[in-house]
């Protein structure tokens, strides 16, 4: 980007910290963001780029990503989950350390950081294990990690079951300044269960999990977050009782942030109807008051995030039986698409507040500095457009393609995606700078 200079043309720019909305040219030189004003006079060295009829937003940010590296190269690596990334407009994301071997120790930590500026595409910041080999007995070297890069604690797929064990990570990790992330699942409810308890998984003889396997462990943790004042951050809250626990801490000061995903503002259990494996997810897909309760604590701020929970898996895997196929669904180039295509587009949800939950709050989740469009910033944006496009599989850099919206109609293409000032996504394609 060396001496480079980009006009992006009468874009409608939109920015939760500058409270900016409305239309505006932006001019980038050098990878900063130097002017931003109306009618932009053009000079003879200006790239021109005509974004009329697009949004410009801060570039996003997921918090909750599975790349299977180590371990599952052939679902996802971090240079296609990168692109994937990119491609749905996240310049950061956060990777899982449900691996194998699991990211449990600094070596590990090292490992993806170095890898993430290899590739170069989008920054990867690793999650560590709350305990080692994520068995819930005993903590992992979190002070360790958090010196080689690691930006939270989670034993994600896994809940920490025993209270000790989680009240011992929520101190330590409290004195580290980093969050517990929360994957609440009681075992002892949810054991043997495939999908959401209730009418749909009695009609099709798959044996349930009970909502109250989430609720029962956010409500413990919860607790313990008042005890120790340790940062708790709950994973892809699902249902009502979840929402309306955090809700309540909330009011009462405790130190709790929580995300959902997609798919639960999208979808509910009938999804799984003809034993559709690609909708077969932990935690699982509700019922309608469980998605109108989502969407509610999404507009009140009850939900401070929404993350993909993005989990690629090989064809041959989710083609098996269904209490065989494993969990999970990809979401990183879907999110965006189906926020807008599902709260933005209804009027649920503004362009602001869509930038506060992917964008924004992921970021102080993390501990990680916000990213703005503003006169003197480095250029961290998104081109979007709002028009019609199809999500079928040659459309993913990711190397899976299981999910439920396979050739759904979606709104929203990422059409430029500027990171760190460098023009990386140009008009649609990665670019190789």
């Amino acid at each position: 980007m060396k001496d480079r200079k980009i006009l992006l043309k009468k874009g409608h720019v939109v920015s939760f910290l500058s409270k900016i909305d409305k239309k505006r040219d932006i001019l980038i030189s050098n990878g900063e963001i130097t002017d931003i004003s109306e009618n932009m006079k053009i000079k003879e060295d200006y790239e021109v780029i005509d974004v009329s009829g697009k949004f410009v937003i801060p570039a996003l940010f997921d918090i909750h990503t599975h790349l299977r590296t180590p371990g599952r190269e052939d679902k996802e690596t971090f240079l296609s989950g990168a692109k994937a990334a990119l491609k749905g407009g996240f310049t950061r994301i956060c990777c899982m350390p449900n691996t194998d071997p699991p990211i449990d120790n600094a070596g590990l930590i090292r490992f993806i950081i170095e890898q993430s500026k290899k590739d170069d595409i989008v920054d990867i910041l690793p999650i560590g294990a709350i305990t080692k080999k994520r068995e819930g007995k005993e903590l992992a070297e979190m002070y360790d990690m958090k010196l080689s890069g690691a930006v939270g604690f989670s034993d994600d797929g896994f809940p920490v079951m025993n209270s000790g064990v989680m009240r011992r990570a929520l101190e330590y990790a409290g004195m580290l300044g980093l969050p517990i992330i929360t994957h609440s699942e009681d075992m002892g409810l949810s054991k043997g269960g495939h999908m959401n308890e209730g009418y749909i998984s009695t009609i099709l003889g798959i044996k349930g999990i009970p909502k109250e396997a989430e609720a029962s462990m956010i409500s413990r943790d919860i607790e313990l977050s008042k005890m120790t004042g340790g940062h708790l951050h709950i994973a892809h809250v699902s249902c009502k009782e979840s929402v309306d626990l955090v809700r309540e801490a909330k009011k009462e000061g405790v130190n709790v942030t929580c995300e959902t995903c997609p798919h639960y503002f999208s979808l509910t259990d009938e999804a799984v109807l003809g034993f559709n494996t690609n909708a077969k997810v932990n935690p699982p897909l509700r019922n309608k008051e469980d998605v109108e309760a989502i969407i509610e604590g999404l507009c009140d701020g009850t939900i401070d995030v929404i993350a993909s929970d993005h989990a690629p898996h090989a064809i041959q895997e989710k083609e098996m039986e269904f209490d065989k196929a494993p969990f999970g669904m990809i979401g990183l180039e879907l999110s965006l698409s189906l926020t807008i295509t599902k709260l933005v587009k209804p009027g649920i949800l503004n362009w602001g507040k869509l930038i506060q939950l992917m964008s924004v709050n992921p970021a102080k989740v993390v501990n990680q500095p916000v990213y703005d469009i503003s006169k003197g910033s480095q250029a961290n944006l998104v081109v979007v457009d709002i028009k019609e496009w199809i999500s079928n599989k040659e459309s993913f850099y990711s190397l899976s393609y299981n999910t439920p919206f396979l050739n759904k109609s979606l709104l929203g293409v990422v059409d430029y995606v500027f990171s760190k000032g460098r023009l990386l996504l140009n008009n649609g394609e990665i670019t190789a700078e």
